[in-house]
């Protein structure tokens, strides 16, 4: 396959705000109206967003994958599976990235993946370090370490202002699900 893209440029999405998906999923969707070949690799999660169903509708040039047990974690609960299912899902980024098949892999919640110790920092630079010239990469996620944010070409941080949840307003259906 030949590129659309002559330049690749690495992303990241971060900070405590919500958007940083949804961003990322909005460029895969802008790219996949010009024709763009797109993976998606999740980390941490196994759900039937309304994302996933939208995308289904592109599912001729976008792929999506979650490495996730399906269960919420915090720090200190984390287990071997999903120890198990993050370096999976590592492998399938770098597959993707070295395939020639795709313009853009998107690397979702691969910070907060490291943050939990699932994924070593020299993982991530392993990314960046052997992302072709012409792919775009995208990291998103809580917490992005300091290294990979000098790396990347545009970081963007999402910051927390007020939220519903403040209120006790829990997540709807077709707005954060």
């Amino acid at each position: 396959m030949t590129s659309k893209l002559d330049q690749g440029l690495v992303q990241i999405y971060t900070g405590d705000g919500k958007g940083k998906t949804t961003a990322s999923l909005g460029l895969a969707l802008r790219a996949a109206g010009r024709d763009f070949n797109i993976y998606i690799g999740q980390f941490m999660k196994i759900s039937d967003f309304g994302e996933h169903k939208a995308l289904e509708r592109f599912s001729d040039l976008i792929t999506v994958e979650q490495y996730g047990s399906g269960r919420f974690h915090t720090e200190g609960t984390l287990n071997e599976e999903e120890m198990r299912n993050a370096k999976e899902g590592l492998k399938k980024i770098k597959e993707a990235l070295r395939s020639k098949e795709y313009e853009i892999v998107i690397a979702d919640e691969i910070c907060v993946a490291y943050h939990f110790d699932l994924l070593d920092l020299e993982d991530l630079i392993d990314l960046i370090d052997v992302k072709p010239s012409n792919v775009e990469l995208v990291l998103t996620g809580r917490k992005a370490p300091k290294k990979l944010i000098e790396m990347a070409d545009l970081v963007t941080e999402m910051k927390e202002v007020k939220h519903p949840y403040q209120q006790g307003i829990k997540a709807r259906e077709g707005i954060e699900k």
